[in-house]
């Protein structure tokens, strides 16, 4: 485990990793069932790496739940590589504009090389989990008077924020968090007037379906293993 980063919050793989060391120790007989019991509540209830740290400190294969430094998260399975993804070329996407309603740009799509955002009593959405980028480097102008603009950035992605803040606001949450070296920069810039321009980080679909999958794999295993522990029982 990464003793550097014990209040960083912990995944659900990073979680999943302990847990599979704990079933480990259990079939090895390092552990008694109820040592693994309490350990393994403990893994699913952990907020922080450092919270995980204890649970396999003893156990020889406790390295092996380090987690991976999460600016530095892969894509999901069935997601191109980001060199696949920075596309190249002057097209692409280059403004978005709600006034008194709307704009959305989700799904497989191609940013520009700068895109401006308007939102004006209205609001918009800036999905870039599947988007192809036309450069490594994108700048997106924002401009929320009165209204509201909304970025979604994959795992992997840096952000950097800039913009000025009149009676309103900028989400600099994910400002600051080392990116993946092959994937792009996402700069954001522009207004807040009575409004906001929120960043949030979230996975692609992919990335969900397969942690969805892990967690569906985990509950079979711990229904297996509570089924064995009554029959052993009697």
């Amino acid at each position: 485990m990464n003793e550097e980063l014990p209040e960083l919050r912990a995944s659900d793989a990073d979680r999943d990793r302990v847990a599979e060391i704990l079933r480990d120790a259990l079939a090895e007989g390092r552990l008694r069932m109820e040592e693994f019991d309490e350990r393994l509540d403990a893994a699913y209830k952990a907020r922080t790496y450092g919270e995980l740290v204890p649970l396999t400190a003893d156990l020889p294969a406790g390295g092996r739940a380090a987690p991976v430094a999460p600016a530095a998260a892969p894509l999901g399975a069935g997601e191109p590589a980001w060199a696949e993804r920075i596309v190249g070329g002057e097209g692409g996407s280059s403004a978005g504009v709600g006034i008194l309603g709307g704009f959305r740009r989700t799904g497989r799509w191609t940013v520009g090389r700068r895109f401006t955002a308007v939102a004006f009593w209205g609001g918009g959405e800036i999905d870039l989990r599947e988007a192809r980028f036309t450069d490594r480097e994108v700048v997106i102008n924002c401009f929320a008077i009165m209204g509201g603009i909304n970025i979604v950035v994959p795992p992997g992605v840096e952000v950097d924020v800039r913009g000025v803040e009149i009676m309103g606001g900028f989400d600099h949450r994910e400002a600051g968090v080392a990116g993946d070296p092959d994937a792009p920069r996402v700069i954001v810039t522009g207004l807040a007037f009575w409004g906001g321009v929120g960043v949030e980080r979230k996975p692609t679909r992919a990335e969900k379906q397969r942690l969805k999958a892990e967690r569906r794999e985990r509950r079979a295993l711990e229904k297996e293993e509570q089924e064995r522990r009554r029959k052993e029982l009697g």
